[in-house]
């Protein structure tokens, strides 16, 4: 039985939901890395268990560890969702020692928004605020590798590529920074860990531009790039049971991990 942990000492009432982390224990662990998951859901839910719990389990029979996190969506706005992302590295690294795992390999992993969530967690550079400061807020919160599923990543703008709804969730009406702050491909530096990248060619809720997009700037920067794009399937796969194409794209990760030298 999973064990939900508080990510914060929060105090009673100050949010109706307290964000959690969920760890995810391989019963024959192979590796000393761990993935911290976002699923999807435009920033108004969290999506279903295909782009959590099953992916956490599908690592744990890789013999990896994994975290599932349930961080804010709306009505919270940015920065509650990059707190309680940056958060679950913080806590993963703080906890390394009791789960076995290296603090020099974490990977953050999101799907749709949570594939933006992954990525600004890997990319975001302006101020984060520390909403209640402890130990493990002493704790880097950038990871060191990202894995993005069909990932939101361009900012709304007139040529129609942007998921505006994500962003709108995310921002709200009074937004605190601009949406340029939190594209990711915007804010890719020479020091962003190295990106797995899948989505397919017509994905129609999220167009696959979003990937290119990041991609272009990964490599503009020389950040290593594994992309993996499918001619074909729905936005929303997860593991792609439904579409024998697609499905081994969880397969090709495993082997990037290796090649990381996680696995």
């Amino acid at each position: 039985m999973m064990t939900k942990r508080p990510l914060w000492n929060v105090i009673p009432g100050y949010c109706e939901e307290i964000p959690a982390i969920i760890p995810y224990l391989p019963e024959e662990k192979k590796s000393d890395a761990a993935v911290v998951i976002f699923p999807g859901g435009g920033y108004g839910c969290r999506a279903a268990d295909h782009e959590g719990d099953q992916f956490a389990r599908f690592f744990n029979e890789a013999g990896i560890t994994a975290f599932l996190v349930e961080y804010r969506v709306f009505p919270h706005h940015f920065p509650s969702p990059l707190l309680d992302a940056r958060r679950a590295v913080r806590f993963v690294r703080a906890h390394a020692a009791e789960y076995g795992i290296s603090v020099d390999r974490i990977a953050v992993m999101g799907s749709s928004a949570g594939g933006h969530l992954a990525a600004i967690t890997a990319t975001y550079a302006g101020e984060e605020p520390i909403e209640k400061p402890d130990t493990i807020d002493r704790e880097n919160g950038i990871p060191n590798a990202q894995i993005l599923c069909y990932p939101v990543i361009c900012a709304p703008a007139a040529d129609g590529i942007a998921h505006v709804g994500s962003y709108q969730k995310l921002l709200g009406d009074a937004p605190l920074v601009s949406a340029d702050a939190v594209d990711p491909a915007k804010n890719v530096t020479d020091q962003t860990p190295p990106a797995y990248v899948w989505h397919t060619a017509d994905d129609n809720v999220v167009n696959v531009i979003n990937s290119y997009t990041y991609a272009t700037a990964l490599r503009n920067h020389n950040v290593p790039l594994e992309m993996h794009i499918f001619p074909h399937g729905p936005h929303g796969l997860g593991l792609g049971a439904n579409e024998p194409y697609v499905r081994p794209w969880a397969d090709h990760l495993l082997r990037w991990f290796g090649w990381l030298g996680w696995l």
